[in-house]
């Protein structure tokens, strides 16, 4: 397991590998005791979630508020996505700035997104496997969001409009500038 900080400190890349022979491969996806290590303090990943998308499906750009914010660990199982991630800790020298990166059955990445980030993706190819792991049980009470096309987030979601699919819920978020954010002085792990 390889960790990589990002633009976005917090925010780090995990890159796996397989190894391969006539059998077929292996792999180990996750040490719990490695990103401990990194970003020096532990964390409880208490829930998994699978999300299965078909191509042109946008689903964001969520968070939860506290108490109940989430860390997650996010990969995909199966096609390709572009995974999207949105600063919204006010006071942040990244405030409102987004980085994305395409991840896929191949390239064997995974995201770790801290508490104070929203996040987001659209499903590149014909269909996708999405798996996350939260660090805090979902509440909807404390469900976040950010439309995924707010002009001043300027997110570049590499399909035409006219291939987006979108839920009602996701079409009706706030843009950043009225939506509940983080302070970036506060301890969101309280």
């Amino acid at each position: 397991m390889i960790i990589e900080t990002t633009e976005f400190k917090d925010v780090l890349k995990i890159t796996t590998k397989s190894f391969k022979d006539d059998r077929g491969s292996v792999r180990e996806n996750f040490r719990l005791d490695k990103l401990e290590n990194f970003i020096e303090r532990k964390i409880f990943f208490c829930q998994d979630n699978l999300s299965h998308s078909k191509k042109g499906v946008i689903r964001g750009l969520h968070y939860q508020t506290h108490p109940y914010s989430q860390s997650k660990l996010v990969s995909v199982i199966k096609g390709e996505v572009l995974d999207v991630i949105v600063d919204i800790r006010k006071g942040s020298s990244n405030f409102g700035k987004h980085i994305s990166f395409k991840l896929n059955e191949h390239n064997q990445q995974h995201l770790f997104i801290p508490r104070g980030f929203a996040h987001g993706y659209i499903t590149l190819s014909d269909e996708s496997i999405f798996h996350y792991k939260v660090d805090n049980y979902y509440n909807k009470i404390s469900e976040g969001s950010i439309a995924f096309d707010d002009l001043k987030l300027k997110i570049n979601w590499r399909l035409p409009k006219s291939e987006w699919i979108i839920s009602e819920k996701d079409q009706n978020h706030p843009v950043l500038d009225k939506a509940e954010l983080f302070d970036y002085n506060s301890n969101l792990y309280d």
